[in-house]
């Protein structure tokens, strides 16, 4: 086992890594910009050193900076939590290079996942369903039309290098289609530093689900499980859940087997995601996979009482899933995680500054990860995710209602939060009834428009 990790994030995510190295008896090095300098994962740290300004690009992304704190500190192992350097390929090489473990995938797995075109040629090449499109990037609008013609409009055109909704536009006819390559391929290039595009043929009103694996460095992958992530607004999540009701057990098994013996072939290591979208026919088809630990882990944590981020260090010290696990994985019950996020509820603002008030609930099945507190900064350079509650009951009726009982009891006040949003979100019949797609936050806004008007 490690003796010393750094934790190359912040937040809550960098706390919830603390914790973790905590009950495993490992001393955590925390890093952190000056703005972040009265954080919680520095106060909770064992060690702290600061490694630049508030801006990104000279503190937390700052590749140099996070390896000559590790090298002072001494440490074994870096982990990188989610966002940030997680899923950059070059920063787990460097770790590589100066004989620090990198707790994730090797640089190439990351690498291969991180070109969207190969990932989907590889996945297709062991047999995950895949959407049909393009075999590889599409190098100009004229090769783009092709394959829409071959795949049928509507089709979408996505960024090979990136995720996050950036470099993606749908196209519906062929005379948009022109205009809309070159509009994706200059925002993929200016995000990304990389313009290459691939294309699929687009899903009308889909579900969003992701299933959750992990492996170990002796080749053996387990599955656990799917995660029901639909309510999101311009591909940012803002709740998810587990089980998924649209996923039958027949379902879970087959994929889970398919995903097993794919990830075992292309030498996967630690957690991972691998995304699909549900069609309207309940067919699932592979989008991206996550080669990190998600912003939503709590979810599958809560259902099958697996500690996601201490099994990762586990595995990055060389045990083997039999024992990181010690028996099968048993669901219990149903979880639902709402991201609490520092922004205005209607306008979507974001909403810095000093958190006068912080009163999380409790109780029976309710978990919160956050590194905010009373009298604590919400600084206007980093994400806005503050807090995630999670819940779980002995079915999503029961859960409902006890996040519906949580949101209330959860009281932030001087800066705005999504509370209010997602207590909405809670009491929509079309929510309630599990009938929704990735469309429901538009559509929910628009009918509150509607009323309001």
């Amino acid at each position: 086992m490690f003796n010393k990790i750094l934790v190359a994030n912040r937040g809550e995510i960098a706390l919830r890594i603390i914790c973790a190295c905590k009950e495993l008896g490992i001393r955590a090095v925390a890093i952190y910009s000056e703005a972040d300098r009265n954080s919680l994962h520095v106060r909770f740290a064992d060690e702290a050193i600061c490694i630049g300004p508030p801006q990104l690009s000279q503190s937390y992304l700052n590749i140099p900076a996070v390896i000559s704190a590790a090298e002072i500190a001494n440490v074994d192992a870096i982990h990188p939590g989610y966002g940030l350097l997680a899923e950059n390929a070059n920063f787990a090489e460097v770790c590589e290079t100066c004989h620090i473990k990198f707790i994730g995938p090797t640089p190439d797995v990351i690498r291969l996942m991180g070109e969207k075109e190969k990932a989907r040629a590889a996945m297709k090449q062991h047999g995950v369903p895949i959407l049909p499109g393009s075999d590889g990037v599409v190098a100009s609008d004229g090769e783009a039309l092709e394959w829409a013609r071959q795949v049928g409009f509507p089709v979408i055109i996505k960024a090979s290098a990136g995720g996050g909704g950036r470099g993606m536009r749908i196209v519906r006819n062929e005379e948009e289609l022109s205009g809309l390559y070159r509009q994706a391929q200059s925002e993929a290039a200016a995000s990304f530093g990389n313009g290459d595009l691939y294309m699929e043929k687009y899903v009308e009103h889909p579900r969003h689900i992701e299933f959750q694996v992990r492996a170990d460095e002796h080749g053996n992958v387990v599955g656990l499980g799917e995660r029901e992530c639909s309510i999101q607004r311009r591909h940012q999540k803002l709740l998810e859940e587990s089980p998924s009701v649209q996923v039958t057990p027949e379902m879970r098994s087959q994929i889970g087997d398919v995903l097993s013996k794919t990830l075992s072939v292309v030498g996967y290591r630690n957690a991972g995601t691998v995304e699909f979208l549900m069609d309207q026919d309940g067919r699932l088809h592979f989008i991206e996979m996550n080669t990190r630990i998600q912003v939503e882990h709590p979810v599958t944590e809560m259902v099958t009482d697996v500690d996601l981020v201490k099994s990762q260090i586990m595995i990055a010290a060389g045990a083997k899933m039999a024992d990181v696990l010690q028996g099968p994985v048993v669901h219990r019950g149903h979880a639902i995680e709402c991201r609490i996020n520092a922004e205005h509820p209607e306008k979507f603002t974001p909403s810095a500054g000093k958190i006068a008030t912080f009163n999380p609930p409790g109780g029976t099945g309710v978990r919160i990860d956050t590194a905010a507190y009373a009298e604590g900064t919400i600084p206007p350079y980093y994400d806005s995710l503050i807090a995630k509650l999670v819940v779980r009951g002995k079915d999503r009726s029961e859960a409902i209602s006890r996040m519906t009982r949580a949101l209330e009891m959860f009281i932030i006040e001087g800066i705005h939060t999504t509370i209010p949003l997602h207590r909405r979100i809670l009491a929509d019949p079309e929510f309630r009834a599990g009938k929704f797609d990735t469309g429901f936050i538009e559509r929910f806004l628009a009918k509150k428009l509607e009323m309001a008007g």
